[in-house]
């Protein structure tokens, strides 16, 4: 089995969802290791064992009963340029749904993960309209999903855009793309807020599909 970390639970995206979300891939190339506050848990060390990790936490938020920031200077471990040589040295990251919320570029996550938050509309039915041709897309066919719209701005000049999501109160918006990072790859996916998303099947082999690409298996 290929270990993955995934890191969750924040306030507003408790780590229920997103430990069910993966269990109910049909899949059994994974074993997923879930953390919740990685500023005590990660260390260079330590991460090397994982091929891939999933960010599916806001990017400052230490966990669902600690708003303070996560990344702390001279406290926490393992900080965004470690984040940054572990894709450029060959690892696979995967920035998903709450990974996507840096809402400016000073913490430095929104560079890292090449996109700057903009808000969302309340939950809603959106279409899912696939624009790229990608390992990550292959097969995929345009689906309709309900959850949160983010909206991003994509900042990174180097992604390959994949997916767009569009509703009647969000717009039209970036929701998946992929990056070459040195020896490493990222890709960033927005939805994923509640249980259903996962359990779609088009979305479901989209993550699927962006875990294999990552690791450099596709």
């Amino acid at each position: 089995m290929i270990p993955v970390l995934v890191l969750c639970d924040d306030f507003w995206h408790p780590a229920e969802i997103i430990e069910r979300g993966f269990k109910s891939l049909k899949q059994t190339d994974y074993s997923f290791d879930f953390c919740y506050t990685p500023k005590d848990v990660l260390t260079p060390e330590w991460v090397k064992q994982f091929p891939v990790i999933v960010c599916a936490k806001g990017p400052n938020r230490l966990n669902s009963a600690n708003q303070n920031g996560w990344f702390d200077e001279g406290v926490t471990e393992f900080m965004i340029p470690d984040f940054e040589a572990y894709v450029k040295e060959g690892g696979g990251f995967i920035s998903l749904h709450a990974g996507n919320t840096a809402r400016d570029k000073e913490v430095g996550w929104g560079p890292f993960v090449g996109n700057i938050f903009q808000g969302h509309p309340p939950r809603c039915e959106i279409d899912v309209k696939i624009t790229g041709k990608h390992p990550i897309v292959d097969g995929i066919s345009d689906f309709v999903i309900r959850d949160e719209h983010y909206a991003i701005e994509v900042i990174d000049p180097n992604a390959i855009e994949l997916f767009r999501t569009v509703s009647a109160s969000g717009g039209d918006q970036p929701a998946g793309y992929a990056i070459e990072r040195g020896k490493g790859r990222l890709a960033a996916l927005t939805p994923g807020h509640i249980l259903s998303v996962f359990e779609n099947p088009s979305f479901a082999q989209i993550l699927l599909n962006t875990l294999k690409w990552v690791r450099k298996a596709a």
